[in-house]
């Protein structure tokens, strides 16, 4: 039961981690395709800010669901 439980949270946190990090803007252009930056650095602000937040969240928490199934087969 309790591993259900723990398989839909993982299959859900794993799609809103790929969602972010999609959402996630690295440069624009043909030159950020083969790896150039574009030579400028900024500070991520706003949206942008809380978009990466949200994603190394997901990711924590993907990360521990993924132990924690781990753990419980283990136990089995």
């Amino acid at each position: 039961m309790l591993n259900t439980y723990l398989t839909i949270a993982q299959i859900a946190l794993a799609a809103i981690t790929a969602v972010f990090i999609l959402l996630q803007r690295r440069g624009s252009g043909l030159s950020s395709t083969f790896g150039g930056s574009g030579g400028s650095y900024a500070t991520r602000r706003g949206a942008e800010k809380a978009i990466f937040v949200s994603t190394i969240i997901s990711s924590i928490a993907f990360f521990a669901v993924s132990v924690a199934r781990i753990l419980l087969l283990s136990a089995k």
